[in-house]
C-alpha cells in the first residue's frame, strides 16, 4: 500500500456537483439531493485499503448519531476497477452490509469527482457546510494501522460539533494518510 496524504484544498472550496451511482440502490444521486442544510461529509473510500478498514466500524457509528443530527454522509469511491476488482459496485454493496452503513456509497467510475475534490487518498475526508463550503478537510483521528492509536474519529467530530454550536471550525487541521486512490492508466 502506498501511504500518500490527502491535498488539504483551501477551506472555503465550494463541493463540486456531481451525479454518480449509489452500489446499493443502482440509482445515480447528485450532492444537491444529498446535502444536508446543516452539514455534509464527504469521504473518499474504497473496499480494500487497509486504512480505510482500520476506520470503518467508527466511521459506521458515529455517522449513525451526527445523521439523527442532521448532517449528511456521503461516501464516494474513485477506484480503478478493472485493476482492483475488489472496489466494484457488487463488492461496495458488501461493504455496506458488512458495516452497516446507512449513508450512500457511490462510485465514481470517471474518476472526475475525486479530480474536482483533489483527493489523493482513501480516506479522505471533507466537511462542507449548509452553504457547501469546505470547512474542514483532512484525517478522520490519529489512529492508523499499527500505530496503536485508538480509532476515535475525534478530529472529524470536533469539527462537527463546531458546526453544530454554530462555532467556526478550528482552521488548523491534519491532512489524512492512507492508500493512493487507484488512478486509471490512461
Amino acid at each position: 500500500m502506498a501511504k500518500t496524504p490527502s491535498n488539504m484544498i483551501p477551506l472555503g472550496t465550494r463541493a463540486p456537483d456531481f451525479n454518480l451511482l449509489d452500489a446499493v440502490t443502482n440509482k445515480y444521486f447528485s450532492l444537491d439531493e444529498l446535502k444536508s442544510p446543516i452539514a455534509t461529509v464527504i469521504m473518499f473510500i474504497c473496499n480494500h485499503c487497509p486504512y480505510v478498514k482500520h476506520i470503518q466500524p467508527k466511521v459506521s457509528e458515529i455517522s449513525k448519531i451526527y445523521q439523527s443530527k442532521g448532517i449528511s454522509f456521503i461516501a464516494v469511491n474513485s477506484n480503478d476497477i478493472e485493476n482492483y476488482p475488489e472496489d466494484s459496485p457488487e463488492n461496495m454493496r458488501k461493504e455496506v452490509i458488512r458495516y452497516n452503513l446507512t449513508f450512500p456509497y457511490l462510485f465514481d467510475e470517471t474518476q472526475d469527482i475525486a479530480k474536482a475534490y483533489q483527493a489523493a487518498c482513501t480516506p479522505d475526508f471533507y466537511i462542507f457546510d449548509k452553504n457547501l463550503s469546505c470547512v474542514y478537510r483532512g484525517r478522520f483521528d490519529d489512529s492508523t494501522p499499527g500505530n496503536n492509536q485508538p480509532v476515535t474519529g475525534k478530529e472529524l467530530l470536533q469539527a462537527l460539533d463546531h458546526i453544530l454550536a454554530g462555532m467556526p471550525v478550528n482552521p488548523e487541521q491534519t491532512a489524512s494518510v492512507g492508500c493512493n486512490i487507484k488512478w486509471k492508466n490512461k
